[in-house]
């Protein structure tokens, strides 16, 4: 079992930055991938970046060069500093993890609210 529990949402305006942390626990060592995922309201899940267990990062292309995911396995935690955000932004954004053996594993959740 992994534990996933996100933080770092709230409001903020168009053009500002917030940093994201998914912080595991449990079957840490188990973890392959870790994803940030987000939902708009009335929109579908989509995925917003993703890391290996080796560091190489992916992003989508609406996000690229705006967001950067890194993570601290000494602190077995996933981050995801968000610069220049805009009001599409606006989500609740999810953490994910994937083990070895193709478990995956959601947080609740974190909203960001991108207005002026």
């Amino acid at each position: 079992q992994v534990q996933l529990v996100e933080s770092g949402g709230g409001l903020v305006q168009p053009g500002g930055s917030l940093r994201l942390s998914c912080a595991a626990s449990g079957s840490i060592s188990r973890i392959n991938v870790m994803r940030w995922y987000r939902q708009g309201s009335g929109k579908q899940r989509e995925l917003v970046a993703a890391i290996s267990s080796g560091g190489t990062t992916n992003y989508a292309d609406s996000v690229k060069g705006r967001f950067t995911m890194s993570r601290d396995n000494a602190k077995n935690t996933m981050y995801l500093q968000m610069n220049t955000l805009r009001p599409e932004d606006t989500a609740v954004y999810f953490c994910n993890a994937e083990t070895v053996y193709a478990m995956v594993y959601w947080g609740k959740g974190t909203r960001v609210t991108v207005s002026s």
